[in-house]
């Protein structure tokens, strides 16, 4: 096959970084295709070319296969790197892209559709003997039928999107009646993160590790494991710290899912990186949960002490590269693991205000340095964090010869990070280091995937855990530097903030009336309105995230109690339920489709 030259990166952000490094490494052209509120990231700036996709949110960008094919075609690119998230696990995009005469770097549609299937999936972990809990094979359609299955296997439960990922689209669920709240939530995450809302059901295991093996698979129908790591700590379904290889993990049970991995992996002709999940209880008990058909977000762990550069990997396999040839993999088996390495991402969240996400400009950035540290940032001094998108601005990797010596030089780099203009975990990680649970110094390690929420928590003065939570800023006095775009490539100007404001404003102006953009800067923050900061002496109901309302729980009027969830906001792909902080009669001053920022009013509780 012909060398793939010119690599178009679907995607944004840290990722997008990661893959035009692995470009630039490799002699290859790099180019970005990007939204509007990402015109000037950092990945933007990095790639060879970039081209716009003129769209302000992910379905019209991201998510968008026309868009990326046609900007792709416009690029003269030979292969799509479609990166985490998004369309990466979509088969039908990796068709449009195979259709469109452009190689995918990934494995097959197929495949994809095989294995992005959850139910699928779980058929086919089955039929190579796989370990796995009790779940439904087809997709759910009424939150009856998630009542039935409860009443046959009983509770806790998982509700899970049949092509989600990363947390979002899965809901827990403990109690019968709250089945109708998260199946409708479950369905409008993976709605809206995967452009499917279909869900599925399983028995949900309490106090399981998350272990998962990496694994990497060539047209020859060889698949390798490339070794394990524990996702163990998350929160909202979603890793904040992963580490490899899994630490106090039985040889016998490493053994048992890496072998499990290639065989799932080789039943669906797996081709590219990939990465088979599983839960392991305290008491051994393994259980399938699904196949990334992608590059993990966590991959620089594994490839931290292996050795293998993981996208590289998956340029070559693209390019007809079998396993041997990839650096790292000569002997075709499964590489020697060398020290341990662990990942923190570095999201704009507040763990204090329960991680709820901060969009924002990154006032200043000052990266550990040193041995052993790696930091993969989206983001440098002066970006934004978009709140249309997720929220991790980088990922904090440190590598050692043992785990011990990890966790001091990861202690020393999480000391050295400073970020300025939003709030970031990295306080909460700081914590985590200091818990007998995580260290586990005896060899007792005793996180789970629910242990923030149900041990961690409970256990800390939650206060100090505060990102810094900012509020909202005055509007720009100083000179705004933009830019135009000519063929792709990017010419910067500088303009006085005033004439910048009314420069969009023309912009956003057509003969058919308002466009998205001139409605966006014309429409007045909810605080900025007399009436919604009017709550005639009740109780305000305040936004505790910045985001958008997507789903009021109460009717305008209706009695409420103190701790009822009664409005749904938002962003970053993830839902945050808020509750009244006070009984009695609800007024609605907020309406669905609202922005709001954090902290401001949504209504009041009289």
């Amino acid at each position: 096959m012909p060398r793939l030259q010119r690599i178009l990166i679907a995607n944004r952000g840290e990722i997008a970084v990661r893959i035009i490094h692995a470009c630039h490494d490799t002699g290859r052209t790099a180019i970005a295709a990007y939204a509007d509120p990402d015109a000037d990231a950092l990945f933007v700036h990095l790639a060879d070319e970039a081209y716009a996709l003129h769209g302000v949110d992910a379905k019209s960008t991201y998510l968008n296969i026309d868009a990326i094919i046609e900007t792709a075609k416009k690029a003269h690119a030979d292969a799509i790197h479609p990166g985490y998230g998004f369309l990466a696990e979509n088969a039908d995009f990796a068709e449009a892209v195979a259709a469109a005469g452009m190689a995918w770097i990934g494995p097959g549609a197929d495949t994809i559709r095989m294995l992005g299937s959850k139910v699928e999936a779980r058929r086919i972990a089955a039929e190579v003997g796989a370990p796995m809990a009790p779940g439904t094979t087809e997709p759910v359609r009424d939150p009856s039928e998630v009542v039935a299955f409860a009443e046959r296997h009983g509770l806790p439960l998982a509700i899970k999107a049949v092509y989600g990922g990363g947390g979002r689209g899965l809901k827990v669920v403990h109690r019968l009646e709250d089945v109708r709240e998260a199946f409708m939530s479950a369905t409008h995450e993976a709605e809206l993160a995967f452009g499917n809302g279909d869900c599925f059901i399983e028995r949900f295991l309490a106090r399981p590790r998350h272990v998962e093996v990496q694994v990497l698979g060539d047209r020859t129908g060889s698949v390798v494991a490339v070794g394990t790591r524990d996702c163990s700590l998350q929160r909202r379904n979603q890793k904040l710290i992963e580490e490899a290889p899994a630490p106090f993990l039985p040889d016998e049970i490493t053994r048992r899912l890496e072998s499990a991995a290639v065989a799932i992996c080789k039943k669906a002709c797996y081709e590219s990186a990939g990465t088979v999940e599983f839960l392991v209880d305290p008491d051994g008990t393994m259980s399938f949960m699904e196949v990334n058909t992608r590059i993990q977000v966590e991959h620089p762990v594994t490839e931290a002490v292996t050795g293998v550069d993981l996208v590289a990997a998956q340029l070559a396999i693209a390019e007809g590269a079998r396993i041997r040839e990839i650096p790292g993999l000569e002997d075709g088996c499964t590489p020697a693991v060398h020290g341990h390495a662990i990942e923190f991402r570095i999201n704009a969240e507040d763990p204090a205000l329960g991680f709820v996400p901060f969009p924002g400009t990154v006032d200043g950035l000052r990266v550990p340095t040193g041995i052993g540290v790696r930091f993969d940032s989206g983001v440098e001094a002066g970006g934004t964090i978009p709140g249309q998108f997720d929220s991790m601005l980088a990922k904090l990797v440190i590598a050692a010869p043992s785990r011990e010596v990890c966790l001091a030089r990861a202690r020393r780099a999480l000391a050295e990070i400073a970020v300025a203009g939003i709030p970031t975990v990295v306080p909460f990680d700081r914590a985590v280091l200091e818990q007998p649970a995580f260290v586990a110094e005896d060899g007792d390690f005793g996180v789970y995937t629910r242990w923030i929420e149900e041990e961690f928590l409970p256990s800390v003065d939650v206060a100090a855990l505060s990102g810094g939570a900012c509020g909202r800023r005055a509007a720009p006095t100083d000179p705004v530097e933009s830019w135009i775009e000519i063929d792709g490539r990017r010419v910067r100007l500088g303009l006085p903030a005033g004439l910048a404001s009314l420069a969009s404003l023309a912009a956003g102006l057509s003969d058919s009336g308002e466009s998205d953009m001139q409605s966006a800067f014309l429409a007045p923050r909810m605080s900025d309105s007399g009436e919604s900061d009017n709550h005639g002496g009740g109780t305000p109901l305040e936004s505790t995230i910045t985001g958008t309302l997507v789903r009021w729980l109460a009717d305008d009027g209706a009695q409420v109690c103190e701790g009822d969830s009664i409005v749904v906001l938002e962003a970053m792909k993830m839902e945050t339920e808020i509750a009244a902080s006070a009984s009695g009669t609800l007024h609605r001053s907020a309406k669905v489709g609202d922005f709001a920022q954090y902290g401001e009013n949504l209504g009041f509780i009289e």
